[in-house]
């Protein structure tokens, strides 16, 4: 116990130092630190550095019914030719929560090959993940002789929601922080709620409409014919196809089922134009690319619709196959509607539009003034805590003050070394651990005191107090660890960050009171030699 090899002090200070390096970017510009070591402090959350927060959520009725559009484009083509087999004429549609697939091509004999189209349809509907006993995805049925009804059990509801809410999730880091260096929260509420945090942003409703745009990409071909665009604006849209309209192009019929969607882009930036104006570059995968080339090659004069959100961004016409898969949109787009464009297209596609519940603006300023008490409250409480410790405990209490010190520090650096967000909630847990670490060094002492009154020498008496502390001193701090864990698991937000510092500082305060005081109290005695220690 009371043994401190030169392995162990090399340990102790090693420690130490680690501490000191990791905890120096909160108060010194550690741009150009070796690597291993942090470039900046402590991120601060949202209540301390200002920010924007925003509730949303998503739409299980929305969610079904852009997973059957999607289930719709494997429908179109798998009832084209496959093996040899003649076309099955088809008309899809989604209404609702329900795919209808009318077949339009009857034989000789006036009947649809009802069989052999739901025979490939279910060929597509793949298992639930995780089901028992292999149940569907979709229910395909029969609805009358030339009707097939495809509809989403509740079954695999949950398992498309759950699937629906972390690619939502995924989408909305992307948009919000396309190159991965902002410290934004984004956590989970329930089966279709999202909370967003993202500390330092002033505009909340640059984000808002950022998030609010579905992000759908697709590549319709055009039905340019005047009589057929004619009749659409008077209410006569020709089956298959719907009105749409763009800024540059005007109102165009478009056909409902895409030959390229926003899953078949690999990449999207922001690039200019030969006149040096913003415009959005991207290049499709290589099945993007081929159902591209494919589709060019296929339709030469007509017009090919790039649409994003049912507006067309532009209307090309197909003069010959493209290949090589690399597109771009040109238009009057200043450079951030181009840069958020870019970004919104290379997240992809929201699995459900989100609706905003709930939005709040924490001003930097406020998080100054909460940074300030924050730090006001910890030297108050320090300085009290070392004031007594001293008086109660005189030499001893210095010591104490001084592993007080370097938990503080090791604290600090943990947090900065883990890249942590550090909230109010954050602040309250470092202060509490500031009480936690000196009930330690009091079971300590308390116990030295007694042992001195049985008549044991200074040596004897710190070597008996550490000992029998232990035992008491652990059972504290795991019974508390164990509660931060569950805070951790079952909190969010500032819950969470109450619960890091609070795990992280009874580590580093069971450290600092049983190793480094110890160590402090054991080379003052082997140096000076008391024949009584004053307690």
């Amino acid at each position: 116990m009371l043994q401190f090899p030169p392995w162990k002090i090399c340990l102790i200070l090693g420690i130490m130092l680690w501490g000191t390096l990791m905890a120096l970017p909160n108060v010194v510009n550690m741009s150009g630190a070796p690597t291993g070591i942090p470039k900046q402090g402590v991120n601060l959350g949202l209540d301390l550095q200002g920010g924007v927060y925003l509730m949303m959520e998503i739409n299980p009725d929305e969610v079904v019914a852009n997973r059957l559009e999607v289930f719709a484009i494997d429908v179109r083509n798998a009832l084209g030719n496959k093996d040899g087999k003649p076309l099955i004429g088809h008309l899809s549609t989604v209404e609702g929560r329900t795919l209808s697939v009318e077949l339009t091509r009857p034989d000789a004999d006036g009947n649809f090959p009802m069989d052999e189209a739901l025979t490939r349809i279910r060929k597509l509907n793949g298992s639930v993940e995780g089901a028992i006993g292999g149940a569907k995805t979709y229910e395909i049925e029969s609805a009358g002789p030339a009707l097939i009804k495809v509809s989403v059990p509740s079954t695999s509801e949950e398992t498309l929601m759950k699937d629906a809410l972390g690619k939502t999730m995924t989408i909305v880091r992307r948009r919000v922080d396309p190159e991965g260096v902002s410290e934004i929260s984004i956590t989970p509420q329930g089966n279709n709620r999202i909370i967003l945090e993202a500390p330092g942003e002033p505009d909340a409703t640059r984000l808002k409409n950022l998030l609010s745009r579905d992000g759908k990409m697709t590549f319709n071909l055009v039905e340019n014919s005047p009589s057929a665009i004619a009749a659409a604006e008077k209410g006569v849209v020709k089956p298959g196809y719907r009105l749409l309209s763009g800024p540059q192009t005007g109102q165009l019929l478009v056909r409902n089922i895409p030959e390229v969607t926003g899953a078949d882009i690999a990449t999207a930036s922001q690039g200019y134009d030969d006149g040096n104006r913003p415009q959005i570059n991207f290049r499709l995968n290589g099945n993007g690319a081929s159902k591209f080339y494919q589709t060019t090659r296929n339709n030469s004069g007509k017009l090919f619709a790039i649409v994003l959100d049912d507006t067309i961004m532009s209307a090309p016409r197909i003069n010959e196959p493209i290949p090589g898969g690399s597109v771009r949109i040109t238009g009057d787009f200043t450079l951030e509607e181009a840069q958020d464009l870019a970004a919104i297209i290379e997240a992809g596609e929201m699995p459900a539009k989100v609706q905003f519940l709930d939005q709040r603006t924490v001003s930097a300023t406020l998080g100054q003034d909460s940074i300030r008490a924050g730090v006001r409250a910890s030297l108050i409480g320090l300085s009290l805590v070392a004031i007594f410790m001293i008086l109660a405990y005189g030499l001893m209490g210095i010591f104490a003050v001084g592993s007080l010190a370097a938990n503080i520090i090791l604290i600090v650096g943990a947090l900065s070394g883990l890249g942590a967000t550090l909230t109010l909630p954050g602040i309250a847990g470092i202060i509490l651990t500031i009480g936690m670490a000196v009930d330690a060094n009091v079971l300590v002492f308390e116990r030295i005191r007694e042992e001195q009154r049985a008549g044991r020498s200074p040596l004897t008496a710190v070597q008996a107090g550490y000992e029998r502390a232990l035992s008491t001193i652990l059972d504290a701090n795991i019974t508390t660890f164990i509660a931060a864990a569950i805070l951790y698991l079952l909190g969010s937000g500032p819950v969470k960050g109450f619960a890091v510092t609070l795990a992280i500082g009874i580590v580093t305060s069971v450290f600092t009171a049983f190793v480094l005081t110890r160590w402090f109290t054991v080379m003052w005695l082997k140096g000076v030699k008391p024949k009584k220690f004053a307690l």
